[in-house]
């Protein structure tokens, strides 16, 4: 069984601090070190099986294969498909592929572009992998995945009817890298079948972890050659769709031009070429299907050709093998979007610097804490998460005076391990300028703050894996707001912010937990209840302390509770059982008696819907009263943990909750001896943790 998720997300973030997480250091996707296993393979003379992404058909999925083919599926390496198989054969072209039954045009249209640059293509494909040297089945591949990048291992073994691979494969019958390809990202989606229909943008972020930017092409710019060309001269990866045809449909129509409907494609160039004495600004696009191409104006066999300079007709191949040339301004009124991703906000924003600094911050919107949705409800609204941005004064390219300096892009995380049941929200962000007298705050700013018009946002909410708006701002604080359209709706996120001047960013809500001294009320003369629940030894156990407080903490509370269970009692008796015996003395159950008399006291007080039960709002009230002030995810993680399914706490959910947030800060301090760490054996971690 795997370490609980709280461990992980801990780890996770230890290791983003230390570097991993990048193309040289990338994370281990399901937690298979790719190294370790192959050398274990090599030892035991195995060959891989991969059990996280077995050869069943659990790991295809539904796809578009007739019944009675589906159990004539046989999964089967490379060395028995072929004689001689090679991972790579004289270069990764896009030229290579052939897709396969899955509708997943945009993902090897995405695979086109990859290969048109180089060294990104090396950074996701590791080349060096080959079928003789240290060959155990078992392959490896790099992708970026909201906000790092992890290695993803798979065994070799391939689907197969009748020999023929089922999937995506090499026009050369002895090359595999696409089809290894794919299966590793298959296993990133959930299954191949999650890769049946999709978006560009997607996989062209996935490959190259940049900056991603969707032009409409209807919308275009005069600047819209400008950045075709700055992305052609850079490491970018484009692609771009045509519209029309029916959604969903694998096998769109062709039309008379030669273009396929609701079709994906990879731009691989562009060029401007003189023709009669007029420049023409060309781009080359490629069809992943590998055939069928545009028939107008600058295509393979136009005469357009026959009237540029020699020089220039050196871009034109007659080849019918998907890919061609048009003019922008057929570009343009054929395709109905254009993808761009790089490595290089420059190349988006059009500015002349190219020191654009990069911040990532991850986080969640959680049923009744965090999930607040859109600024129509301002009060929900100020329950989303904020982050403070401090932008510095910098000296700038006077050039880019007018240009953007602030790129901010929402990415928003499903917690749905296959993406087909992924679902994505309404999403959107807004920024407010900090005013001055406001900049000393710490803590996350109210309703009232939000009546205030943003001084930017996103242009809309947009059920999108991301959304992401340009921005020139001067120097000086804000707060970025980044939320669903509606209120409770959960999902983790990504913000990430891309500054030409150097800027600060933190959570407005703190970090971990910060704690002041809690003093009950005195309340020693109630207590002569004790002897009346204790056993014959005049100790209290669990079933004891079960009966005293539901028989007597709400006497004279016309509030109805569900009452303490014997499990909550037995945490209760773990938190404040000094001498670890599992029962309370009389000067213990004095001390817990105190403090919950205390507690319910103030949970009542701060139930001020008198629903019996604390929201949000009510609960960060109740917690700065006993001595309490959480962030953010430490608040999320007390709704997920202690809440009901609308994040809710009940009156006993909060008396354990402050409790044990009180034994555990009580006892790292004595642990630690005041210091900001502390060292534990397996044993005494095994002791303190299985027993409180």
């Amino acid at each position: 069984m795997p370490a609980p998720g709280v461990c992980l997300n801990i780890l996770s973030e230890r290791n983003l601090k230390d570097g991993q997480g990048s193309p040289n250091n990338p994370e281990k996707f399901l937690d298979q070190d790719f190294h370790q296993l192959q050398q274990l393979c090599l030892k035991e003379r195995l060959r891989f099986v991969d059990n996280l992404f077995p050869p069943e058909m659990k790991s295809i999925g539904l796809v578009s294969l007739r019944r009675e083919d589906l159990h004539r599926v046989e999964w089967r390496r490379p060395h028995d498909l072929a004689a001689n198989p090679l991972y790579i054969v004289q270069g990764a072209s896009r030229f290579d592929i052939v897709q396969g039954i899955l509708g997943n045009c945009w993902f090897l249209a995405s695979v086109g572009a990859l290969t048109s640059q180089k060294r990104i293509m090396k950074q996701v494909l590791n080349d060096e992998q080959s079928f003789s040297v240290d060959y155990a089945g078992i392959f490896h591949f790099k992708f970026w995945r909201f906000g790092s990048w992890v290695d993803v291992v798979i065994d070799d073994k391939l689907p197969t009817i009748d020999g023929r691979l089922v999937f995506v494969h090499s026009k050369t019958p002895n090359e595999f890298w696409p089809a290894l390809l794919e299966k590793a990202y298959a296993k990133v989606c959930g299954s191949y079948a999650d890769m049946d229909m999709g978006s560009m943008s997607e996989a062209l972020m996935d490959f190259t972890g940049g900056p991603h930017m969707t032009i409409k092409l209807s919308e275009a710019s005069g600047k819209l050659w400008d950045t075709l060309r700055r992305a052609g001269q850079s490491e970018s990866l484009m692609g771009c769709g045509t519209p029309g045809g029916q959604a969903g449909v694998l096998k769109n129509k062709v039309l008379p031009n030669g273009l396929v409907e609701m079709h994906a494609y990879a731009i691989t160039g562009v060029a401007e070429v003189v023709c009669k004495g007029h420049p023409v600004k060309l781009v080359r696009i490629f069809n992943p299907w590998g055939h069928g191409e545009w028939n107008g104006d600058w295509s393979d066999r136009s005469p357009l050709w026959e009237r540029v300079r020699p020089e220039d007709q050196q871009y034109n191949v007659v080849l019918d093998n998907g890919e061609f040339w048009m003019s922008v301004k057929d570009f343009c009124g054929n395709y109905s979007d254009l993808d761009l991703c790089c490595s290089d906000a420059s190349v988006l924003a059009g500015s002349h610097s190219s020191s654009w600094k990069t911040e990532v911050h991850r986080g969640q919107w959680v049923l009744g804490t965090t999930a607040g949705g859109c600024s129509n409800d301002l009060n929900s609204f100020s329950m989303n998460p904020q982050f403070r941005v401090t932008l510095k004064e910098t000296v700038e390219d006077p050039r880019d005076e007018s240009s953007p300096n602030l790129l901010v892009s929402l990415i928003q995380k499903s917690h749905k391990r296959n993406r087909h049941l992924a679902t994505n929200f309404h999403i959107g962000f807004n920024i407010y300028e900090v005013p001055a007298h406001l900049k000393e705050r710490r803590e996350k700013f109210p309703a009232s703050f939000f009546k205030t018009n943003p001084t930017g946002k996103s242009n809309t909410f947009l059920n999108a894996r991301e959304v992401m708006e340009f921005f020139r701002f001067k120097a000086g604080e804000y707060l970025i707001v980044p939320s669903t359209f509606q209120p409770n709706e959960a999902a983790s996120f990504l913000l990430t912010v891309y500054s030409k001047t150097e800027a600060v960013i933190e959570d407005s809500s703190g970090y971990g937990m910060t704690r002041t001294k809690m003093i009950p009320r005195d309340n020693d003369e109630s207590f002569q209840l004790f002897l009346q629940y204790t056993d014959k030894y005049g100790e209290m156990d669990a079933e004891g302390l079960q009966r005293l407080l539901n028989d007597n903490l709400n006497a004279g509370h016309s509030r109805k509770t569900t009452g303490f269970s014997l499990d909550l009692c037995k945490s209760l008796v773990a938190l404040m059982d000094l001498s670890v015996t599992g029962r309370l003395s009389e000067f213990e159950c004095l001390r817990l008696w105190k403090r919950v008399v205390f507690q319910r006291d103030i949970f009542y007080d701060m139930d001020v819907s008198r629903t019996g039960s604390l929201s949000l709002n009510e609960l960060t009230n109740a917690l700065k009263v006993t001595g309490f002030v959480l962030s953010d995810s430490m608040l999320n993680l007390m709704a997920l943990r202690y809440g009901d399914s609308n994040g809710e706490i009940t009156l006993e959910n909060f008396i354990v909750l402050v409790l044990r947030m009180d034994c555990m800060a009580k006892t790292f301090k004595r642990l630690s001896s005041g210091g900001p760490n502390m060292m534990l054996g397996e044993n005494e971690w095994m002791h303190l943790t299985l027993y409180s």
